[in-house]
């Protein structure tokens, strides 16, 4: 059986992996070396989707801190791979939704703004690292999203006209990124949204399970 969409390309935080403790964690150890307070995972969530410098540069600022943040990134770095697998998991849905998609012969891909480096671990330590045909990080392009440019260097890849492929996200940052493509977009309503009205955005669905997108 044929597919809507002969190619899904998925953000990763958010949309198919809850690490925000795990990202918060690394984060707040940050700003404990530092000597700036701690902030709840809750505020955490608002900062994440931008890739990791503009997190790091955020929580800085919300601490009124004007501390050179190439001095701060080494740190965080190092603490963001030290907390990257202490807690994550797959959302409900996201392994049934793979397994029916690649079933249809849908080639699959992530367009995330994690460095690449984090990405294959954390895929590995969930086990669903092979259900992906290719894999961009927020380091692996001149340009991340928001910008359109990874979305179409992923269809580009394998021959598939923008207007032909769906991105699914669950921020601001995703849905930009498909409008620059000119990309199908579909959201879910679990992630971290970031000031993205979920009721009133031109989507092609907003699901509260990736096994209720389009066609499944």
């Amino acid at each position: 059986m044929s597919y809507l969409y002969p190619l899904v390309i998925f953000d990763l935080d958010g949309t198919l992996v809850d690490s925000a403790a795990d990202i918060a964690e690394a984060l707040n150890r940050t700003l404990e070396d530092w000597q700036l307070p701690r902030v709840p995972e809750a505020t955490v969530l608002t900062w994440i989707g931008d890739g990791v410098r503009r997190l790091v540069e955020q929580a800085f600022t919300a601490a009124r801190s004007d501390i050179d943040l190439d001095r701060v990134m080494p740190g965080f770095m190092r603490h963001y791979e030290a907390c990257l697998l202490r807690s994550p998991r797959l959302y409900d849905g996201v392994v049934p939704a793979l397994e029916a998609l690649r079933a249809r012969n849908v080639t699959l891909a992530i367009c995330t703004n994690k460095p690449l480096a984090m990405v294959a671990p954390l895929l590995a330590h969930l086990g669903v690292q092979d259900f992906f045909a290719m894999v961009l990080g927020g380091d692996s392009l001149p340009e991340r999203k928001p910008s359109g440019v990874p979305l179409r260097h992923i269809a580009a890849a394998f021959g598939v006209a923008p207007t032909a492929a769906l991105m699914v996200g669950d921020s601001i940052t995703d849905y930009r990124a498909a409008v620059d493509a000119g990309m199908p977009v579909a959201l879910v309503r679990y992630g971290y949204p970031r000031g993205l009205d979920l009721e009133t955005v031109d989507a092609v669905a907003v699901v509260d399970d990736l096994r209720s997108l389009p066609g499944l």
